[in-house]
């Protein structure tokens, strides 16, 4: 068991759901820390999705390693699409800003979608990190597929540009490199990796990537923390627990009990992205509100 500050883990996290659905904590890296960071050696778990578990078999599992497996969860009740601030969404800028995403692209895209009883509410659409990914399945040379942790990425080195996965996705969350982008010398230079995959590359499909890199060192994606409403929380199932930066949740419970759902659940893909719904409410957005969102920034 591993210890930070004299608190353990299962401690903290038990405590955490003694005390309620919610625990508001201060942004401290040094709390986050124990949740959002590389385990160590010695470190062994895995995470079933539902296709293993009905087999009773680890979907994911390396010896001596602690896997995360890594979610989202997007409470529509906190998001206004930033029209409150008068500012394009800030997870959208987020993503450019970190990534050096090619003009026209939105890997983090925001909708404003209209509501059954009248009025629209605004939704956010990252990469579905879906565990039956149809991008996956179609991929005819295997440059689309699983990392250890649950998040699905683009091996460019093996892409052919079919765009399969492209024509497979039900989220429409790819986008193809037509060109080759113009590009700052960071950008250019950059090492390129599946995890970040910068410069983006001619003739190849990419994508949101739930910042693995970030996540790697510990921190949160760039359009959880750019979210000014902090309506993104990043977190890992296995810990059952996710954070917004400034608050820490027990995932399963905080879905459970605020009707938590996944877009188009029915198709069997299982995204690993939860909405709880909402209008923006939180921040006192009308759902009758007919501001529009305003314009990404490259």
């Amino acid at each position: 068991m591993e210890n930070h500050e004299g608190i353990s883990r299962r401690g903290f996290l038990k405590a955490l759901a003694g005390a309620g659905t919610l625990l508001a904590i201060p942004a401290v890296p040094g709390l986050l820390t124990p949740l959002f960071r590389r385990p160590g050696p010695g470190e062994a778990v895995a995470y079933r999705d539902e296709a293993a578990a009905a087999k009773g078999t680890a979907a994911s599992k390396v010896a001596g390693s602690k896997l995360r497996q890594w979610a989202m969860v997007v409470d529509l009740r906190k998001c206004d699409g930033c029209v409150t601030i008068d500012e394009p969404p800030q997870c959208t800028q987020g993503c450019i800003k970190e990534h050096f995403v090619p003009e026209g692209q939105k890997w983090v895209q925001v909708y404003q979608r209209e509501l059954a009883g009248g009025g629209s509410a605004f939704m956010p659409t990252p990469c579905y990190q879906c565990e039956n990914a149809p991008c996956v399945n179609v991929c005819p040379v295997g440059a689309t597929y699983h990392n250890e942790e649950g998040i699905v990425l683009i091996n460019h080195d093996r892409c052919i540009g079919c765009r399969f996965c492209m024509a497979a996705c039900p989220y429409q969350r790819r986008f193809f490199n037509w060109g080759t982008p113009e590009l700052p010398p960071e950008a250019r230079f950059a090492s390129y990796s599946p995890e970040y995959p910068v410069p983006a590359r001619r003739g190849t499909v990419i994508k949101c990537m739930f910042c693995a890199h970030r996540a790697a060192a510990g921190k949160l994606p760039a359009c959880v923390e750019a979210c000014p409403m902090n309506a993104l929380y990043f977190g890992d199932l296995e810990e059952d627990a996710a954070t917004n930066g400034v608050e820490v949740v027990p995932l399963s419970a905080f879905l459970s009990e605020n009707n938590g759902y996944r877009y188009k659940e029915e198709l069997g893909t299982r995204p690993r992205v939860w909405y709880i719904p909402g209008h923006g409410e939180t921040f006192d957005r009308l759902a009758r509100d007919e501001r529009p969102l305003g314009q990404s920034k490259w």
